[in-house]
């Protein structure tokens, strides 16, 4: 039986709340019925990006920007519903992902010894449930990570039903504010992990010495030059070096961690650094392809990348992606159906209607978790 779900994705970009209104039949990758984006207001922004590291009154403070936040994520159902033709009692779900302000999975270099593994997404669903008249599922990561396994990323699952073909090996890559991977083997089998910075560093450097919230169609960092020392010293963070299931967050990837390698360098014109971070995300993008397990056939199985999230939409890091992973073609998802600005909302989406069949959303050979979990709690309507 066909269901409509909606799905609410609000990145590590902090620029604005992605929403998608799709028909799923069966375990199918289903259809986008109507899109909508609605930027972030910049007091919740700024709100939820002083979130990001400690400070005083944090449970207050976190409490008042997850109800801010549901509030924007109902304005985008409503939009979506009048887009679509459809009422409130049509949606059997919304997935709601809320907005990631720690991330300490197992493995996280803040945890040591028994400190215990956490995610956290601010979000207030019962309000959101409340103010739409429609169910939620919401907390999508806690589960993985109750199993033992990073919870990130949790796209891979809905790739394979979206872009899967079988018997090719097909490369999907989130360039979000952090960017990840899913390895489509051609023995059908699934791996995924982060890569490392997206546009999170992009973003903020381009804030500090634009204005702008981000480079558009990476126009500003095309006229600088990549700073070889800075790269290097960029590239030997140890976060870069592991393997396997891994995840990171912003916490990781700051402003305050760049400058103090600068500071270790001779003075760089603002756009040569704007320059060098696009080659940062496409250096460790292409070596996590490149290095990541294609089963028997390695890396040279590869037949094609796809790519979504708003790094998509960047020039300069398309371009970084095709010289450096040339023959294999690299474009859009686009031109598969799926706009890349729309593909990760999307999931979210595709993971509310696995939630309510009962099915698993998790890949533990991406995540790590010990098995198959359904994820997400329900809000009732």
């Amino acid at each position: 039986m066909a269901v409509h779900c909606i799905g609410l994705m609000s990145g590590t970009s902090l620029d604005g709340v992605d929403g998608v209104l799709a028909t799923f039949d069966g375990d199918d990758a289903g259809r986008v019925r109507a899109h909508v984006y609605q930027p972030m207001p910049a007091s919740l922004r700024t709100a939820l990006l002083a979130l990001q590291t400690p400070g005083e009154d944090e449970l207050h403070r976190a409490q008042q920007a997850g109800w801010a936040l549901a509030e924007l994520y109902a304005d985008v159902v409503d939009r979506l519903l009048h887009k679509a033709g459809l009422a409130a009692r049509d949606v059997a779900a919304i997935g709601a992902h809320g907005q990631t302000v720690r991330h300490c999975p197992p493995g996280h270099p803040r945890l040591d010894g028994d400190a215990t593994p956490y995610t956290i997404q601010v979000l207030a669903p019962a309000r959101l449930a409340e103010c739409t008249g429609i169910a939620v599922v919401a907390d999508l990561r806690s589960r993985d990570v109750a199993a033992g396994g990073q919870a990130a990323p949790l796209v891979p699952a809905f790739h394979r039903a979206a872009f899967g073909v079988p018997g090719q090996a097909v490369a999907v890559v989130n360039l979000g504010g952090i960017a990840n991977a899913t390895l489509l083997r051609a023995d059908g089998q699934v791996r995924g992990f982060d890569t490392g910075p997206g546009n999170v560093l992009l973003d903020a450097w381009c804030q500090r010495h634009t204005g702008q919230p981000f480079d558009a169609d990476g126009a500003w960092g095309r006229q600088g030059t990549v700073h070889p020392d800075l790269l290097q010293a960029l590239l030997a963070d140890p976060w870069l070096q592991k393997r396997g299931a891994r995840s990171t967050g912003r916490d990781r990837y700051t402003l305050e961690g760049l400058d103090a390698l600068l500071r270790r360098l001779e003075p760089l014109d603002p756009v040569d650094v704007q320059a060098t971070l696009a080659a940062l995300t496409v250096e460790t993008v292409a070596r996590a392809l490149m290095e990541g397990d294609w089963g028997e056939a390695g890396p040279g199985s590869l037949q094609r990348v796809l790519v979504c999230g708003g790094g998509a939409r960047n020039r300069q890091l398309m371009n970084g992606l095709a010289e450096r992973l040339w023959p294999v073609p690299v474009e859009p998802t686009d031109a598969h159906g799926w706009p890349a600005p729309w593909v990760e909302a999307a999931a979210f989406a595709w993971l509310a209607a696995q939630h309510l069949h009962g099915r698993a959303g998790n890949v533990p050979e991406v995540t790590g978790a010990a098995g198959p979990r359904i994820l997400g709690a329900l809000y009732p309507a």
